[in-house]
């Protein structure tokens, strides 16, 4: 049985899916981006990068952003 692309159970199908994927994708960026950054933590032992974003470093923050939407765009073009 065929179902109506516009019935009531196609659209509510379409949603969970979407729904479906939105979750996939949220758990993807969360994993990748946490993965990139504790990697990037264990290469870079000569400095604390979370010490020096508190005491404010633009330098560091910049790299993390730069790091953080570099994943994001990988994640993404995976997803």
């Amino acid at each position: 049985m065929e179902l109506d692309p516009f019935g009531l159970q196609s659209v509510f199908s379409t949603y969970a899916r979407a729904i479906g994927w939105s979750i996939v994708a949220a758990l993807g960026f969360s994993i990748g981006i946490g993965l990139a950054l504790k990697v990037f933590d264990w290469m870079s032992t000569d400095i604390d990068e979370w010490e020096e974003i508190k005491n404010g470093n633009m330098g560091v923050s910049l790299i993390f952003i730069t790091l953080i939407a570099s994943v994001a765009f990988l994640v993404h073009k995976v997803l």
